[in-house]
């Protein structure tokens, strides 16, 4: 033993999620308190060693809520009453939960990974390692509150990237509840055609496979979902209906050039999807001076976020006289001159050197 002191969370839901985010705090040292509305799964969590213990713990120093949508505002609440540490969820979708976020302490949050598999038995320590997963600061967080959930969460492997709640929602309705409720109709589509075509399903190969993946996800957690969402699934569903009447009429006129550049401009924008980076020679530091006020880390991450900057990491250098500090930004030296234009349009005074490779 070495005398440091236990670092302590808590996970409230054991779901897949849940699970998994309690084995990756395992994994990094962290001891695991969880609770769930089913106290069968929360018992079976501790069986599996996916906790090591069932129960709320005022003592912890981090608390994840992994619930429904529509059960997380409660028990975000009940975190923040019953502990000091931070708080953060794991839902799909931010805006309703903006009031909460009044509390400096309690970081709106979405992991974007899943899995196929259902529950604890699709739970995984490496299901985030490689993902997106977003915070959704805002002025009143507290910056060592953000940069602490950053710091146990990007130790889970995940690439962590702030947008504003409302940003979230709209550009989340867009890559991911849109496409569920598209693929979940073309495969609606498919199981109608096969009581007709009975060899359908055993034709469909490796592109339908893939597009329709998703559809197989838990369909339980989708109407709290689209009812939290509503008018930005809608707002989506809306323009997607629209691009498709647009296909249709080239298909239909039998315009080979129009689709010939629909289809080069969706093969172009997909090859270009963003990759991680990480090798030390290819990343810029940014040291950047801002006040010592809450907030500052939630609007310059934001900033980062809006032009399409990943952040390698971050952290907070306070200056001696207390009312200034300085907070350290790794990115992708590519992308660095980027980040140095939009803060210097938003008042702040960059400054950025090349990583220095280690030995």
């Amino acid at each position: 033993m070495n005398g440091a002191p236990e670092r302590r969370a808590q996970v409230v839901g054991t779901g897949l999620i849940g699970g998994s985010i309690a084995l990756a705090l395992r994994a990094t040292g962290w001891h695991v308190t969880g609770a769930d509305r089913d106290p069968s799964r929360s018992d079976e969590a501790v069986e599996r060693g996916v906790l090591d213990a069932v129960g709320h713990d005022p003592a912890a120093a981090v608390t994840f809520v992994a619930t429904p949508v529509g059960s997380i505002a409660s028990a975000v609440s009940e975190a923040l009453a019953t502990t000091s540490g931070l708080v953060t969820d794991v839902g799909s979708v931010k805006a309703p939960l903006r009031a909460l976020m009044a509390d400096p302490r309690y970081v709106g949050g979405h992991p974007m990974a899943g899995s196929e598999l259902e529950g604890l038995a699709g739970a995984n320590a490496d299901l985030f390692a490689g993902r997106t997963w977003v915070l959704t600061p805002v002025a009143g967080t507290d910056d060592l509150a953000f940069t602490e959930l950053r710091a146990i969460i990007s130790a889970f492997g995940a690439e962590v990237v702030a947008l504003a709640p409302e940003r979230h929602d709209l550009l989340v309705a867009l890559v991911s509840h849109v496409p569920h409720l598209t693929a979940a109709t073309l495969m609606r589509l498919a199981e109608e055609r096969s009581t007709e075509h009975r060899v359908l399903l055993r034709l469909a190969a490796g592109g339908f496979r893939d597009m329709t993946r998703i559809a197989a996800g838990h369909p339980g957690i989708w109407p709290d979902i689209c009812a939290e969402n509503r008018d930005a699934i809608v707002a989506e569903l809306d323009e997607l209906i629209g691009s498709l009447g647009e296909v249709r009429d080239l298909v239909a006129a039998g315009d080979r050039d129009g689709l010939s550049t629909l289809l080069e401009a969706a093969r172009r924008a997909r090859t270009n999807l963003p990759a991680r980076v990480a090798t030390p020679e290819l990343l810029t530091e940014l040291r950047v001076p801002i006040p010592d006020r809450k907030g500052e880390v939630a609007r310059l991450t934001t900033v980062a976020a809006e032009i399409d900057v990943s952040l390698v990491d971050i952290e907070i250098a306070h200056s001696a006289e207390g009312d200034r500090g300085v907070l350290i930004l790794l990115v992708e030296a590519a992308e660095a001159p980027r980040l140095v234009t939009a803060l210097e349009a938003e008042g702040y005074v960059p400054s950025a050197s090349p990583l220095e490779a280690g030995p």
